[in-house]
């Protein structure tokens, strides 16, 4: 996997003060981004989720982290069951994750009700691969939580939130944005249709909202025909 840069010196230092030779900028970063962001997403994330998901459903978090968006899920949701895979496992997670390769879902066909994907479709060089596995591997729905290249400075805007959300943690960024066109062309097979499309989540608080939520961020729901 590709190694994210370390963050620029005069970056850290006209924004946090002179750095500390034993601290991590990226850790630094990462603090901040966690209590002015991080807090809020997974809260409003997990609502919408929630929302979205039949009842007792069995679900599948493919690329969960450590799982905090299933078990709030959980906590609003109690009659449903999830578990998680991740190519990188934490240490420590709120819900039972298994390892897989980034490529492949290794559970049978149809082993879950549900198939989710948070701000993961991105991260790969072709999301319909990934897509493909979440038909494969899902009875009745995937949820996606994606991104949208539309509006102005759309690409660089999405590219900086990007940056900052997960280089601290060394992800990946292949920064593969698609259009809403491009997104919906992608659900428009034979085996898919698009249940429900939310595009205003509420993602930050207001003025941020205007600047990064506008139209770059949506939660779908595709049904899955048999």
């Amino acid at each position: 996997m590709q190694r994210s840069k370390t963050w620029p010196r005069s970056i850290c230092d006209e924004a946090f003060g002179p750095r500390d030779a034993h601290v991590d900028p990226r850790t630094v970063i990462q603090d901040f981004h966690g209590r002015l962001v991080y807090a809020r997403r997974v809260r409003v994330l997990a609502r919408h989720f929630a929302e979205m998901l039949p009842r007792n459903a069995l679900v599948l978090d493919v690329g969960c982290g450590d799982g905090l968006i299933g078990r709030l899920i959980l906590d609003r949701r109690p009659d449903i069951s999830i578990r998680g895979i991740e190519l990188f496992l934490r240490p420590k997670t709120h819900i039972p994750v298994s390892r897989f390769d980034g490529k492949v879902i290794p559970y049978c066909e149809k082993a879950f009700d549900v198939v989710m994907f948070v701000d993961v479709l991105h991260h790969t060089q072709d999301p319909r691969l990934l897509l493909n596995e979440a038909q494969r591997g899902a009875r009745k729905h995937i949820l996606i939580k994606g991104h949208n290249r539309d509006g102005f400075a759309a690409g660089p805007m999405l590219r900086l939130m990007d940056w900052v959300g997960n280089a601290p943690h060394n992800v990946e960024l292949t920064y593969n944005y698609w259009t809403e066109r491009r997104w919906r062309s992608a659900f428009s097979q034979p085996q898919l249709s698009v249940r429900e499309y939310r595009r205003y989540l509420g993602l930050y608080p207001i003025p941020a909202r205007w600047l990064f939520e506008r139209r770059l961020h949506f939660v779908c729901a595709l049904d899955v025909k048999r």
